[in-house]
């Protein structure tokens, strides 16, 4: 146990240490550095202050019982995210936001869970977890992609429609997958709320949510959300000049770069808990993480563009509908036994180094 905490805190220090790139991407901004360094210094800010972000709602959810600390997960664990989505829809970036959203979901999915249960596997020969729970999620999922297929398969079959019929689709799938989630909010948190409780009362501690204050708490919530909102203004600003210079598309910096980016302090706590034989919460994380992406922050997003004046569509691409199915099938898979093992985690992260090489070679 000893050890245990002292490895959560030196990584929680070396996390520390990132905060260094906050003032040096705004001074390399202010200097009109190179966007490449403007890039790499706001996504690595972007690491440590998401991190404070997740902290801090652990603090309060601790705090604030469990109803409304649930609710206080579910709108802050993919806050990073959706900040980083929301500067690039008022940039008129739409590719890049349906590729950063393509890239939390399959990212969760297979890089997130992949290094868990291999990582996790290495240490436990057999790890379990609560099987109707994670079927409830897996079905989720393939909710979640029928939603985010449905606008492909009309564009293609319904040729010669207006777009003002595709955009109208989309809002009413937009507000579809919406309700789903509050329903699902209400599902997990209340009325079968058994179901997602791993019984064990040590699990908090293994991510470190004990001995801040409410006000604290809030305080570092309410800074760091500045400051992400602040890096991700920086990040946005630069992400075309950057992917040029660096030979990368718009669309493989989003799917790949900008998801691992927003994803990389969640990414962490579900390793860590999946090497202490939590599977329960590491599948929580990374399950519960891409479906907020795509039933809480795609519509949220869908909602938003009509305000900024630039509506946005779900709209798409071929292969990112393709890369989305392929991951919850593969992830339905795994899940459906009620346990798992450490070859099955080099499957999930094979199939995500795929879907990767893939994306960068997309034209």
């Amino acid at each position: 146990m000893a050890a245990a905490k002292s490895k959560l805190l030196s990584f929680e220090n070396a996390l520390s240490l990132l905060l260094l790139f906050v003032p040096m991407a705004v001074v390399l901004e202010w200097q009109h550095a190179s966007p490449v360094a403007v890039f790499a210094a706001s996504s690595l800010a972007i690491i440590p202050l998401a991190g404070l972000m997740g902290k801090a709602t652990e603090h309060l959810a601790e705090q604030m019982g469990e109803g409304i600390g649930g609710l206080l997960n579910a709108t802050f664990g993919n806050a990073a995210e959706l900040i980083i989505a929301l500067m690039a829809l008022r940039a008129g970036l739409h590719e890049v936001v349906k590729a950063s959203l393509t890239g939390s979901i399959i990212g969760n999915l297979l890089l997130v869970l992949g290094l868990a249960v291999l990582l996790g596997g290495l240490r436990t020969e057999t790890l379990r977890f609560n099987r109707t729970a994670a079927s409830m999620s897996s079905t989720l999922l393939a909710l979640a992609a029928i939603g985010l297929l449905v606008p492909a398969i009309y564009h293609g079959v319904a040729t010669g429609v207006a777009p003002l019929h595709e955009q109208e689709l989309s809002f009413e799938i937009a507000a579809v997958l919406f309700v789903t989630y509050v329903l699902s909010l209400a599902f997990t948190l209340r009325t079968h709320r058994h179901l997602y409780v791993s019984g064990e009362p040590e699990a908090d501690h293994a991510i470190g949510t004990h001995g801040w204050s409410r006000k604290k708490s809030a305080l570092v919530l309410l800074g760091a959300t500045a400051l992400v909102a602040l890096m991700s203004e920086l990040l946005v600003g630069s992400v075309e000049h950057a992917a040029k210079s660096l030979g990368m598309t718009e669309v493989f910096v989003g799917v790949i770069l900008v998801a691992i980016i927003g994803n990389a302090a969640e990414h962490s706590t579900a390793v860590l808990v999946a090497r202490k034989n939590k599977m329960d919460l590491a599948l929580n994380i990374a399950i519960g993480s891409s479906l907020q992406i795509a039933l809480f922050v795609a519509p949220v997003l869908v909602f938003a563009s009509y305000f900024i004046g630039r509506p946005m569509n779900l709209l798409f691409s071929t292969f990112e509908v393709v890369a989305v199915a392929l991951a919850v099938l593969v992830v339905n898979l795994i899940a459906s036994d009620g346990e798992s093992n450490w070859m099955e985690g080099v499957q999930l992260l094979a199939v995500y180094v795929i879907l990767a090489m893939a994306f960068y070679f997309l034209p």
